[in-house]
Parts: C-alpha cells; sequence; structure tokens
C-alpha cells in the first residue's frame, strides 16, 4: 500500500478516484507525480471502456478493412487482396489488442506508479468521502484529505422500446466484442459508432442495415463527411436508410431466433442482431451525488479545472465523459492531466490567481477538439464546423478543395475520392475550424489542431511547407484557394 493512513476498514488518502480508465488513471498518475497518495476504486476492468469494448477493439476490427480498401486501389496490390478479409484472424487480433479482457497489465501499472487499487462499487458519502462495497461485501470507507475525482464515465444509451428491455440486443460492447459474425445486422443511429461498426461488420461479412432518424449521417459533422461516409456504405453493400426509426422490438424463439424491428414507416426489418448506437448517458446513477447535493443520474457540470461547480469547497472534480465536455478518451485523458496538475498544485498551496494557473485549465474542450470517425473513407475534423462558427457570429471564409487534386492522393489510392475544409476567421485571419474526409486523413488531424491552438495567422502557414508528394499538400492548395 502507498502513504495512505489505515484505521481498521477506514482508509485517508490525498485523493480518491472512483473509476480506473483511462482518464482515473491519469489523474492518478499526476496526483502520484505530485506527490499525494491515491486511490482508485474500480468495480470492473482496469483500463475502462476505452481498452476493452470501445477505442482498441473497434480499431482493431477496422484497421484490416481501411487497408485492405486502400490496398484495393494500388496498381499491382489489388489482385492480392481481391479475396474476403480472415475473419478469424481479424477476430483474433481483435482480442489481442483488448489484452482478451485481462486487466493484469493495467493492474500492474498503477502498482508501478505506487497508486492504490480497492476493487469494488465506490458511492460518494458526503464531502471528501466514500464508501467503498467490495465483490465480497464488505465495506471499506475512503477519506480524501484534498480531492475526490469521479471518472465513472458513459454507458450506451438505449431507447425505450416496446419489447427492448426483454430482448437481447447490442450496444457498442457487443459490437466490438463479439465472437462471431451475424448474417443480418440491424444498426439504428447514425453517428460515430453506427458507422464504425457498419463499415467493419459489413467488411466481416454481415448484410449491415443502417436506419437513421436524421437525413444523414454524422450530422454533428459536416454534411459532405456524412455524404461520403453514406456513398462508401453504400458500395459496400449496406442498405443505409434516412428518416426512419425503430417503434418496437421482437425476438423469436428466446435469445436465439431473428429479431423484428418494427417501423415508424409502416414496415419491419429482420435481423439476426439488432445494434443501438444512439450516444452516451453519464454513468452516474449510483455513485451516492445526492450524498453532496446533486442528482444522480445527470451530467456533472465542471469548470475548466473539472471542478463541479454545484459543490463547495473545490474539492469534487468530474473528469472524462462523465462531465460531458468532450465525449472523447484522449480529450478525457487531456482533462485528466489538467484536473491532477491543478489537484496537485491546490494542495501545495498555489493560490488560483497564480500566473501559473492557467497551465490547469482544459480550454480545449471548447476551442480545438480533435476526432477521427476510422470509416473508409476516414473523417477527420478538429475545431468549428460551418454550422457551429456561423451560430457563433463570426465572420468566417469557408475554403474547400478536392483532395482528389492532389499528386499525394493518386500515389496513395487510384480514384481517390474526399474533400477538405478550412475555417478561417475574416477578422482575425486564423484557422478555427478543419475537416478532413478522405482515404489516409486522419493523419493530417494534428497539424490542423497545431494551427487552431496556436491561433497561427493564414499568412504565416504559407511558411509551413508540406513534402510533395503527399496528401498534406492539401495545406498549401487550401490557402491557394483561399487567396483566390
Amino acid at each position: 500500500m502507498s502513504d495512505a493512513e489505515t484505521t481498521g476498514t477506514a482508509r485517508t488518502y490525498d485523493v480518491v478516484v472512483i473509476g480506473a480508465g483511462p482518464v482515473g488513471e491519469n489523474v492518478a498518475d499526476r496526483t502520484r507525480a505530485a506527490g499525494l497518495s491515491t486511490v482508485v476504486v474500480e468495480s470492473g476492468l482496469v483500463g475502462g471502456e476505452c481498452s476493452y469494448w470501445a477505442c482498441e477493439p473497434s480499431k482493431a476490427l477496422l484497421r484490416p478493412v481501411l487497408a485492405r480498401a486502400d490496398a484495393r486501389g494500388i496498381p499491382g496490390l489489388r489482385e492480392a487482396v481481391s479475396g474476403p478479409l480472415d475473419v478469424q484472424a481479424v477476430l483474433a487480433h481483435r482480442d489481442s489488442m483488448s489484452s482478451h479482457w485481462d486487466d493484469s497489465p493495467q493492474v500492474a501499472w498503477l502498482e508501478s506508479v505506487s497508486v492504490d487499487l480497492i476493487r469494488g462499487h465506490g458511492r460518494l458519502d458526503g464531502p471528501k468521502r466514500v464508501t467503498v462495497t467490495t465483490p465480497e461485501g464488505d465495506t471499506i470507507a475512503l477519506t480524501a484529505r484534498h480531492a475526490v475525482a469521479v471518472t465513472t464515465g458513459t454507458a450506451a444509451a438505449v431507447p425505450d422500446l416496446p419489447g427492448l428491455a426483454t430482448t437481447r440486443h447490442w450496444t457498442s460492447r457487443e459490437a466490438t466484442s463479439a465472437a462471431r459474425v451475424p448474417g443480418r445486422l440491424a444498426i439504428v443511429g447514425g453517428g460515430v459508432v453506427a458507422v464504425e461498426m457498419a463499415t467493419a461488420w459489413q467488411a466481416l461479412g454481415s448484410q449491415v442495415t443502417v436506419l437513421v432518424r436524421e437525413d444523414g449521417l454524422l450530422h454533428r459533422m459536416e454534411p459532405f463527411a456524412g455524404q461520403l461516409v453514406t456513398d462508401a456504405l453504400r458500395e459496400a453493400g449496406a442498405d443505409v436508410r434516412f428518416g426512419v426509426s425503430a417503434t418496437e422490438v421482437k425476438r423469436a424463439d428466446g435469445d436465439d431466433g431473428e429479431v423484428t424491428l418494427f417501423l415508424d414507416d409502416g414496415s419491419t426489418l429482420v435481423a439476426d442482431e439488432v445494434l443501438f448506437a444512439i450516444g452516451r448517458t453519464p454513468q452516474t446513477g449510483d455513485i451516492g451525488l445526492e450524498s453532496v447535493g446533486l442528482v444522480p443520474g445527470q451530467w456533472l457540470q465542471v469548470d475548466d479545472a473539472c471542478q463541479v461547480e454545484a459543490v463547495p469547497g473545490g474539492w469534487l472534480y468530474a473528469v472524462g465523459d462523465v462531465n460531458g465536455r468532450a465525449l472523447l478518451t484522449h480529450q478525457g485523458k487531456y482533462q485528466a492531466r489538467m484536473a491532477g496538475t491543478a489537484i496537485g498544485a491546490r494542495a501545495a498551496g498555489e493560490p488560483a490567481d497564480d500566473a501559473a494557473w492557467g497551465r490547469h485549465v482544459a480550454t480545449a474542450d471548447t476551442s480545438a477538439v480533435p476526432q477521427v470517425v476510422f470509416t473508409h473513407p476516414e473523417v477527420a475534423s478538429v475545431g468549428l464546423t460551418t454550422m457551429e462558427a456561423q451560430r457563433s457570429g463570426r465572420r468566417i471564409d469557408v475554403v474547400d478543395y478536392d483532395l482528389a487534386h492532389l499528386a499525394g492522393s493518386h500515389q496513395y489510392t487510384e480514384g481517390y475520392r474526399g474533400t477538405a475544409r478550412m475555417l478561417v476567421d475574416a477578422d482575425r485571419g486564423t484557422v478555427v475550424g478543419v475537416t478532413f474526409a478522405g482515404p489516409g486523413v486522419a493523419e493530417l488531424l494534428h497539424s490542423a489542431t497545431i494551427a487552431i491552438v496556436s491561433e497561427v495567422p493564414v499568412e504565416r502557414l504559407w511558411h509551413a511547407v508540406p513534402a510533395f508528394p503527399t496528401i498534406s499538400e492539401v495545406w498549401l492548395r487550401l490557402l491557394e484557394t483561399y487567396r483566390g
């Protein structure tokens, strides 16, 4: 055990973290680096959703799909990849990337940085107090000298549909960990999880049908991105339907029969599995929020240091997805680094108005959130979309460029299709939003993120010379288009 005070089943630490996903791990790492004794409470696997049911397994499923799609556009290589994917090899790779759902390496890492782990369900029990119910039924009372950090993340949202509560169905967890390929897969939703899983399972052999309530995929991103993904899914054989919702679900013969979805247009859809990918909900329903005057089940509203605003004293932090600011693992880890450093600074007596305090706030959550959708084609975005920029009242110049015109795109794959959009603040002359959609664009995103975060004047970007022939030459073409 690290430097904690222990009396029977009561223990005192400087910091108590509820949740051992990547966000909780990073908070703990930073507070330990500040010399604070830290314990993490976790009821599931150390490493959390990202390691076992989200980022790692989903990208392991998608990487062979995207690599094959790119290879099929390369002369001399397309013939070698004309056959189907080796499904068992892909699933085995997925299992390996998920550590076969064994968290012992993550536990070893916590031990290596002297962070204690208590397995069990943690609940707030008043200011700076957490009660843990262990799997054995024992109770451990924890007290924090300085801070409690809630990093419990989110769970898949499920609609209140007739029949669904008693019908076996998939959420993102089942979609990323399934041991076999369903013959027919229905997907309800049109966001990131929906399109990524449609891309993966269609390529692995499912006949995929996507039911989208909105009039396009990825409706929170630039419309051209969703259209390119729609076109690619349909070309791959998927059935993508817009403006339709499920109203009822039934599965024949218990859990093993086919599932029927009744749709609001009066039709039905029969599938072997159905995935609901309609969003996320905060895992705050049973963590004792009522003991500190908060409402169970709510998102936890925080300031830029991730301190919960409605709780006095500055001791309660909510970090990562649970605060609803940016539901992405990399943003949660970024918040964790900021919050962990802030906790250490406060514990050391650093005044909140100190000039250095700006280092401890998660400002990127509102100005430069990067996101990649690992479909074919890839979609990568950071900063504002056109609609968001217009709503903000800014004067915005919208600059589009067809990625197919780049020499680097032709080198990447034949028949390249893609679009780049750059948004320029017309008054300040800086980039405030970028979206790329096309094969291989994910690695362009960090340059866009740096441009936005650093507020680099567009005129200065002329001196950041892209290598030829690469897709990154799009930066030069966007500037040329902007100059006109």
